[in-house]
């Protein structure tokens, strides 16, 4: 299965070498705010993503809230799952490092080792599991979310560390982990997130508090008479 990697020139060898070219002509500024980006960035902006559903899945109604909410919730298990299988999956590829193979690449960003294999893509993979699982959830956000994805996985092949094709095979391991086995997941997850959502405490994280409103006054309706005036 190592073959999967060598061999002469090929689109995939020559993606990587167009895309981590990019890297000569640019600033050093521009590498370090790539790797940055990478590496905090789009994790972050994906967690801010989360953050927002979640609020407004609270106002939800509490049938729709409950299948949102379990989706929000599949969505990180789902990413876990993803880093579990692709521990085996690259060693049992076991495609070295782009630079291990191919000369005259800009390497912006550290790795492991030696045995630190490149297919697939663990990043460009738990990216793009985030994003379909917000999808989901929200499908506005989940696009958001799919975009972050895509940007993740052209920061790596610009990073020099993964070949373009290693982000593919991380985006569909995510897509494929997250929708194969969203509806046992949901199966599972929305039943537990209505029985959260009826208890007094931990309901808080699935229903927004609501807000008792003011009984409307009829103007048009004289005021009811008092006890005391009935009296007299």
């Amino acid at each position: 299965m190592a073959g999967l990697t060598t061999g002469g020139p090929n689109v995939d060898v020559s993606l990587l070498y167009d895309i981590n070219g990019l890297a000569r002509h640019a600033p050093a500024a521009v590498d370090r705010a790539v790797g940055l980006v990478g590496s905090y960035g789009i994790p972050l902006a994906l967690v801010l993503l989360f953050l927002w559903c979640w609020h407004g899945t609270r106002r939800q109604d509490e049938a729709t809230a409950a299948e949102s909410f379990a989706a929000l919730v599949w969505a990180p298990l789902a990413a876990a799952l993803v880093l579990l299988v692709n521990v085996p999956l690259r060693a049992f590829v076991a495609r070295p490092r782009p630079f291990v193979t191919h000369g005259g690449l800009d390497v912006l960003a550290p790795y492991s080792g030696p045995g630190d294999f490149s297919f697939v893509s663990g990043h460009a993979g738990l990216a793009m599991a985030l994003g379909v699982g917000l999808f989901i959830a929200h499908r506005k956000l989940g696009l958001i979310g799919i975009g972050l994805a895509l940007a993740e996985g052209l920061c790596r092949v610009y990073l020099g560390v993964h070949y373009p094709t290693d982000v593919i095979g991380g985006f569909a391991l995510g897509t494929a982990v997250v929708l194969l086995l969203a509806p046992l997941a949901m199966a599972l997850l929305t039943p537990v997130v209505r029985a959260v959502a009826r208890s007094p405490r931990a309901g808080r994280l699935v229903r927004a508090k609501r807000r008792a409103l003011a009984r409307p006054v009829d103007l048009a309706q004289p005021p009811a008479p008092h006890e005391s005036d009935l009296a007299a």
